[in-house]
């Protein structure tokens, strides 16, 4: 799942973009109340969405718009939000990169503030700090302020969302802005190792995974592009508007009706684009990708599960992951504790449109083939009967509960965590999520190995120095097919 803390040692980088970045992942966690966190812990696994339900309230607006409170009287703050069934997986190869661009473009002039400069100002006038990102399936735009001005905040994302001018000669500015993110992220020597990987993960659907973008589309980008994307997606029935903080939901409901009711509800975006499902991988495909780096860097990927279509995966999914990734599993002990692997994890990450699973490690070049060796055995004993068992699973379970009723207590990330979920998987999915976990058995985790792991094509991609890989003689074939090593240690 998304947001979460063990990620691929090499793709630490860029996850998500945004003018001013979060981090690419963070420990999925659901929200807990600021009030009476501590005391639901002992039963956190045995009812949480009853808890959530308590502290979430919900309504919709004639309009379309879902309206989402989260009631946290902790500190005098609130984080209004709005977020937009957009992101990477709505862009064909022409539009490449520019649900990002026009993530840069939401704080700028509009009808309420036509001239450059104005938003910012608003900004600062009401004591608010206020940001955005992009993922694959949701773009967020977030303002924090004072409690005692959610009214002003939230006339200020109405007059961003309603009415964009996209003036050209910011738009020029921020071409140079998301061009100087892609500077960056292109200077990285696992720039290239990524995009190679998810060219051959995703392939005709490569478009709809890169929130980065295509250089040259952006360079190319037109007020006219960034109107589309306003007609296509920016409408109250392809949004969720979340409050979360020092605020009474009645509120919150009252003035939402009043700031964005009258915007108009727009035609279902996906009923009239509707977006292509990933085909499947036809047979492995490996990769070698060479960059002037000091360690080995490894990385295997499967298509997952859609959270929209086997919901029930998605769950054994970030069980099996949590599993593999705690300390002192037979996974961890026999490739990292070995000494054959500095780090291996584990993970799944939710999408509608195809989550990918990951398996990503870290070695050097003289332990290469014998890790590369035992990494693919050990793979091959996931659906074993006996490679975890129940009580592993109850402790990853009961980790993930906690987590949760832990999560509730800051109000802005927890906003953003319920925006993510709220577009990717709905947000009947988010309040039974913990529940649903608990449910998982050593079972529900080998079906999930059997549909989507166990002898299914996958990629295997390798980041090398070229003198190591000149010394080791490595070829494609080395990766899909390793020899055994007779020295490899032993845990």
């Amino acid at each position: 799942m998304p947001y979460r803390a063990r990620v691929a040692p090499v793709l630490a980088a860029a996850l998500v973009v945004g003018a001013g970045a979060v981090p690419a992942q963070q420990p999925r966690s659901a929200p807990s109340a600021a009030t009476g966190t501590t005391a639901a812990l002992p039963a956190a696994a045995a009812g949480m969405r009853a808890t959530l339900e308590k502290v979430i309230h919900q309504t919709v607006l004639p309009n379309g718009l879902e309206v989402i409170v989260i009631e946290n009287h902790g500190v005098p703050l609130a984080t209004v939000e709005i977020d937009v069934k957009n992101g990477a997986f709505t862009q064909t190869p022409e539009y490449e990169g520019l649900a990002h661009m026009y993530e840069h473009m939401f704080f700028k002039a509009n009808a309420d503030y036509p001239e450059p400069e104005q938003f910012v100002q608003r900004a600062a006038e009401l004591g608010a700090v206020f940001n955005g990102s992009t993922r694959e399936e949701v773009v967020n735009y977030f303002i924090t302020l004072p409690s005692d001005s959610v009214a002003a905040g939230l006339s200020f994302l109405a007059s961003a969302f309603r009415a964009p001018l996209f003036r050209p000669d910011e738009l020029e500015s921020e071409r140079q802005v998301v061009l100087g993110e892609y500077d960056r992220q292109e200077s990285s020597p696992f720039f290239k190792f990524t995009e190679d990987m998810n060219h051959l993960l995703w392939r005709s659907e490569y478009s709809r995974k890169n929130m980065i973008g295509n250089r040259d589309v952006i360079l190319h980008v037109t007020p006219t592009q960034m109107r589309e994307i306003e007609h296509r997606y920016y409408v109250p029935n392809n949004a969720a508007l979340i409050v979360a903080g020092d605020v009474r939901p009645d509120r919150v409901f009252e003035l939402a009706q009043r700031m964005f009711g009258s915007i108009p509800r727009g035609p279902d975006p996906f009923t009239k684009y509707p977006i292509p499902d990933v085909p499947p991988l036809p047979h492995d495909e490996a990769q070698i990708v060479e960059e002037p780096v000091s360690t080995v860097f490894v990385q295997e990927q499967w298509l997952g599960p859609s959270v929209g279509k086997d919901p029930r995966s998605t769950y054994a999914a970030d069980v099996f992951s949590d599993v593999m990734n705690q300390d002192g599993s037979r996974f961890q002990r026999r490739l990292v504790d070995s000494g054959l692997w500095h780090s291996v994890v584990v993970n799944y990450y939710t999408l509608d449109h195809t989550g990918p699973i990951t398996i990503s490690g870290e070695t050097t070049a003289d332990k290469l083939r014998p890790a590369l060796a035992a990494l693919n055995a050990e793979i091959g004993k996931f659906d074993t009967p006996d490679y975890f068992s129940a009580s592993d699973v109850a402790l990853q379970k009961q980790q993930r509960a906690v987590g949760t009723a832990l999560g509730l207590e800051r109000a802005s990330g927890f906003a953003h965590q319920l925006g993510f979920w709220w577009s990717v998987a709905g947000l009947d999915y988010y309040l039974g999520y913990v529940d649903n976990m608990a449910r998982q058995t050593p079972d529900d985790l080998r079906r999930y190995v059997r549909t989507y792991i166990a002898g299914k094509p996958r990629v295997v991609g390798v980041l090398i120095s070229p003198a190591d890989r000149q010394q080791l003689g490595l070829t494609t074939a080395d990766l899909l097919h390793p020899a055994p090593s007779k020295t490899a240690p032993q845990p």
